[in-house]
């Protein structure tokens, strides 16, 4: 049998993502794909770099925490295909995946991968979930 769990537990472990990142945490979108792991230095180019506001993520509510707030950046940092993405407080890196167009399946999605310099850069999706578990 599969392990499951209570959604007020599962919430719980989402809520603490927040606690444990920080407050305003730096979102930064970045060509290529993700190093192997969080504690790996960084890869490709910083294309936009978004500060993210004190408070970035709903309540966690059945299994699911999502953005809140706005995520954007009004003047990309250079011009090229959004790969993947790294969520740092300070110099750590606290998450990390990949990015696709909106509906394209990524981890976090953009309004539009193909990044110029200068250009606003909108995420328009990004959620935790622990749903399976449910």
């Amino acid at each position: 049998m599969a392990r499951k769990m209570s959604a007020a537990v599962l919430s719980a472990m989402l809520d603490a993502y927040e606690t444990a990142v920080g407050t305003a945490p730096t979102l930064e979108i970045r060509t290529g794909a993700a190093p192997a792991n969080c504690a790996a230095a960084d890869s490709g180019t910083v294309l936009a770099t978004i500060v993210l506001p004190s408070d970035y993520m709903s309540a966690a509510a059945s299994a699911v925490k999502a953005l809140t707030g706005t995520w954007q950046d009004a003047s990309a940092d250079a011009a090229g295909t959004a790969g993947h993405f790294r969520i740092k407080q300070a110099a750590t890196c606290h998450d990390q995946g990949t990015i696709t167009a909106t509906g394209g399946g990524g981890d976090m999605t953009l309004d539009n991968v193909s990044i110029a310099l200068g250009q606003q850069v909108t995420i328009t999706t990004f959620s935790l979930s622990l749903a399976a578990l449910l």
